[in-house]
C-alpha cells in the first residue's frame, strides 16, 4: 500500500503483539492511547519465559516508551476519543494527489500577532527561543500539528555536535534529513531566522538544495561557520603550531587575531552582504513574512510539481 502512494494511519488502541507490532511501525503516522495501547515483538509472558526479565506491559511497549524513547509511534492519545481526534486530523492534512487543480481554502489569521516577533527570535544569536512561537504567527489559525512531538527534540532546531552527537550517528542522521531535503520535488521555501551555518544549512534547504525562494530576516545570518567558533578554531590550530616549534603565543596576541576573524565573519555574514551578491532572494521584515510565503506560494502554482525520486536512506 505504501509503494502505491496509499496513506496509513495506525490507531493502537490496545495490544500489537509479534507480526501486529509492524502494523503501527509501518504506518506514515501512528498513534497510541496512554495506559492503554501496547506494541511489542514479544508480549510480557514471552519476554520471561525467554530471558526471565519480568517486566509490565506498559514498560515493555506503552505509549510513554514509543513516544518518548523508540520513536515507534508518533502521537500520546489521552483516551480513544482524543486519538481518533488525532486520526481525523492526520487524515485531513494528508498531500493526497489529485488529477485536478489543488483546492485552495479561504486563509485564516494567525491567532496571534506577526509584532511579536522581535521579541521572540531577537537578535543574540546565541539565545534560544522556542520557534512554535515563530510558527504560531505565521501559519492559518495558528494550527500546527507536530510530528513526534515526544521524541527527536532538536530536529526544528538543526544538528548538534561534540563526542555524544557523533558515537549517537548525527552525521548518519543528519545524511537522511540532507537526501529529503534534496530529493524532494514538492515546491520548498526557505526563511532563515537567525544563524544558518554549516550542515545546517544544507538540512534546512539552504540555495545549494534548490529552493523555489530563499529569503533572510534583518537579524539573521549565513556563513560555513559562526564567526566565534571559527575564530576559536583557527586560534587554537595557530597556537599548537607555536607550541610545536617551542614559542608562546601571547594572550594578546590571540585576542587580536581572533577579533579579526570574528569581524571578517561579521561583516560578510550578514544578510545584506548575501543579498548584494543574489544568494537569497531577498531581506524581508518579519512582520511580513506570512504575506510573503503566501505569494511565493501562489506563484509556485504555475509549474508542474515532479515526481520524487528518493535515494538510499540509511539506518
Amino acid at each position: 500500500m505504501s509503494a502505491k502512494g496509499i496513506p496509513q494511519i495506525a490507531v493502537v488502541l490496545g495490544s500489537c503483539t509479534a507480526g501486529g507490532a509492524y502494523v503501527p511501525a509501518m504506518a506514515d503516522e501512528s498513534i497510541i492511547v496512554k495506559n492503554q495501547g501496547t506494541v511489542f515483538l514479544g508480549g510480557p509472558p514471552l519476554v520471561k519465559a525467554a530471558t526471565g526479565e519480568v517486566v509490565l506491559a506498559e514498560d515493555l511497549g506503552g505509549a510513554d516508551l514509543h513516544c518518548r524513547r523508540s520513536g515507534v509511534t508518533d502521537h500520546y492519545a489521552q483516551n480513544d476519543e482524543h486519538a481518533l481526534a488525532i486520526a481525523r486530523n492526520i487524515v485531513s492534512t494528508l498531500n493526497i494527489k489529485k488529477s485536478v487543480s489543488l483546492d485552495v481554502t479561504d486563509p485564516m489569521e494567525p491567532l496571534y500577532s506577526s509584532d511579536d516577533f522581535g521579541g521572540i527570535v531577537g537578535g543574540n544569536l546565541r539565545k534560544t527561543f522556542d520557534v512554535r512561537q515563530v510558527i504560531a504567527r505565521l501559519v492559518d489559525g495558528s494550527k500546527f500539528q507536530e510530528f513526534k512531538k515526544l521524541y527527536g527534540t532538536t530536529l526544528v532546531t538543526g544538528f548538534m555536535v561534540g563526542s555524544d552527537a557523533e558515537a549517537n550517528g548525527i552525521a548518519k542522521n543528519g545524511a537522511k534529513l540532507v537526501t529529503a531535503v534534496s530529493c524532494a520535488q514538492v515546491p520548498k521555501f526557505t526563511v532563515i531566522i537567525g544563524g544558518s551555518f554549516g550542515a545546517g544549512n544544507y538540512g534546512m534547504c539552504g540555495r545549494a538544495y534548490s529552493p523555489r525562494m530563499l529569503y533572510m530576516w534583518p537579524n539573521s545570518r549565513i556563513s560555513v561557520m559562526g564567526g566565534e567558533q571559527a575564530a576559536g578554531v583557527l586560534a587554537q590550530v595557530k597556537m599548537d603550531n607555536f607550541e610545536r616549534i617551542g614559542k608562546v603565543w601571547e594572550t594578546s596576541e590571540s585576542d587580536k587575531f581572533k577579533d579579526a576573524i570574528i569581524k571578517k565573519y561579521e561583516h560578510e555574514g550578514h544578510p545584506y552582504f548575501s543579498s548584494a551578491r543574489l544568494w537569497d532572494d531577498g531581506i524581508i521584515n518579519p512582520k511580513d513574512t506570512r504575506k510573503v510565503l503566501g505569494l511565493s506560494l501562489s506563484a509556485a502554482l504555475n509549474s508542474p510539481i515532479e515526481a520524487d525520486q528518493f535515494g538510499i536512506f540509511r539506518m
